[in-house]
């Protein structure tokens, strides 16, 4: 055995040998051609679109934030599909009827989804209805169906009509309410699920004008400096020392009340838009301000190029990430502004339907107490705003790909 492979003795205090220096010490030749991998050339020639896509991955909560996201957006979009029942359909059977579980078998041998019908009863005392599980009557839940039961029938986006489902009940008589009904009889899961469209659009919507401002207003400041700075920085000054939701609350309140659903819902996005762009606008104007001494844009301007196209096509994608990401975060802000507003009453109103107005329905202490799933609303909100938040950080993250 040599000297290498023998094991060193632990009571050996004696120096250790050196070891052989295997650097080059022949001149650096920059003729000579580096010769890269496969995987070295596709990570230095990926752009910074890949780069930030190659560290979101990495991310699995934003990820999976991401995908629950576009699941919700899709719900939204084909609200009608996944709710088993119209908008407004009634059932004056079960008024304020309690979420029904969903169970697989029924007295040992495997039925498939379904659940079991109500026993109704008035307490003589306090008038109450209340309903028990009947274990006699099983209703089936069917899947990927059309007609068959009433209000089943409905008008895809005011497009055309149809009737086919996600899942619906078995029968005409069957009752399939996972969620409950609230004063009207009204499924309550089928509404949340038409809410959702009110809601997480006008979160989109919002942003849109949001940027649309920030990105236009903050660039001028931030490109021009000056005087042009100066006045800018001033309105956002003043617009930021008036408190959120008051503010919020005034604008909308000024709202005329003989305005259409379709105006009312158009109004409160823009009060939205208009309150969230200062921030934005800031960030955009020390951005560019940073940036419009590069060498890039300097160039850009010597050969002509106009303010517009410097901004729009120079400048903005250098921070195009961050914009992403500020976007992600800003989102939910709208959502909560929108659910809040219509709790209390001064944003959509009925018969738009949104979570927040769902949520309105909800006030009354007593109503809760009796009645807990009328809350139920809150919960895709909480996902939702969740969701977002993990994404937003995921994206902040990736905005930076060389960290």
């Amino acid at each position: 055995m040599s000297d290498i492979d023998r094991p060193k003795d632990p009571r050996d205090t004696r120096a250790p040998d050196k070891v052989a220096h295997f650097v080059s010490d022949a001149p650096f030749d920059p003729d000579v051609e580096v010769v890269l991998t496969e995987e070295q050339e596709r990570y230095y020639m990926a752009s910074q679109w890949k780069l930030m896509w190659w560290k979101l991955r990495r991310h699995k909560i934003a990820v999976g934030a991401g995908v629950f996201l576009l699941l919700m957006y899709l719900i939204a979009a084909f609200a009608e599909v996944v709710a088993p029942y119209e908008l407004q359909h009634r059932d004056v059977r079960h008024i304020y009827a309690p979420p029904q579980s969903v169970h697989m078998f029924h007295e040992g041998s495997l039925v498939g989804p379904f659940v079991y019908g109500y026993t109704s009863k008035r307490d003589p005392e306090t008038l109450e209805k209340i309903y028990t599980p009947d274990t006699t009557k099983v209703h089936r839940i069917r899947f990927f169906c059309a007609g068959g039961y009433r209000g089943a029938e409905y008008e895809f986006w005011g497009l055309f009509t149809g009737d086919f489902h996600l899942f619906c009940p078995e029968g005409t008589r069957e009752p399939v309410f996972l969620l409950g009904t609230d004063r009207l009889g009204r499924d309550m899961f089928s509404r949340i699920v038409y809410g959702a469209r009110i809601s997480l659009t006008i979160g989109l919507i919002g942003i849109i004008l949001s940027f649309a401002l920030g990105i236009g207003i903050g660039g001028l400041a931030g490109f021009y400096g000056g005087w042009v700075d100066n006045v800018v920085q001033r309105v956002i000054e003043v617009l930021k020392s008036f408190p959120r939701l008051p503010l919020w609350m005034a604008l909308s309140a000024a709202l005329p009340a003989k305005w259409s659903p379709i105006l009312i819902y158009f109004g409160i996005t823009l009060i939205l838009a208009l309150l969230d762009w200062p921030s934005l606008a800031r960030a955009v104007r020390s951005k560019l301000l940073s940036l419009r001494e590069e060498d890039f844009a300097v160039a850009a301007s010597l050969m002509g190029a106009s303010t517009k196209r410097i901004i729009g096509k120079h400048l903005v994608p250098s921070f195009a990430s961050h914009l992403i990401a500020s976007a992600s975060l800003a989102i939910p802000e709208m959502i909560l502004g929108e659910t809040a507003l219509s709790f209390l009453g001064l944003g959509l109103r009925p018969p738009v339907t949104s979570w927040g107005v769902l949520l309105n329905e909800a006030q009354n202490i007593q109503v809760v107490v009796l009645y807990p799933w009328l809350m139920a609303p809150m919960i895709p909100v909480i996902l939702v705003i969740l969701a977002f938040n993990f994404l937003g950080d995921g994206l902040r993250d990736a905005a930076d790909p060389y960290k």
